[in-house]
């Protein structure tokens, strides 16, 4: 078995899984954005490209309203409860 094929059956989150947790803001934008609570499921994990995120465990969220959101998978739990229908509205920018 290849280390990916092992990866993929021992992670904690996988593409389809339903989660909530925090948006990840880059470092750069900190200024601008903020953090915000999510729910959607798990639409990509990582960025596709081997060696340019994993260190960080960047997960791709799709929410409710069809967006994505940036989120790091430590900041995520799984869960079984679908977002109310106003819980869209939390990966909004607001600029400062």
């Amino acid at each position: 078995m290849t280390a990916t094929a092992a990866y993929r059956q021992t992670a904690r989150l996988r593409v389809g899984d339903l989660v909530t947790g925090q948006s990840y803001v880059e470092p750069q934008d900190g200024t601008r954005e903020q953090p915000r609570l999510i729910t959607g499921t798990v639409a990509q994990i990582g960025s596709g490209w081997t060696g340019i995120d994993e260190d960080l465990g960047y997960v791709w969220v799709r929410l409710p309203c069809g967006r994505e959101a940036k989120a790091l998978a430590r900041d995520l739990e799984k869960t079984t409860t679908v977002a109310p229908s106003g819980a869209g509205e939390g990966h909004r920018l607001q600029r400062t």
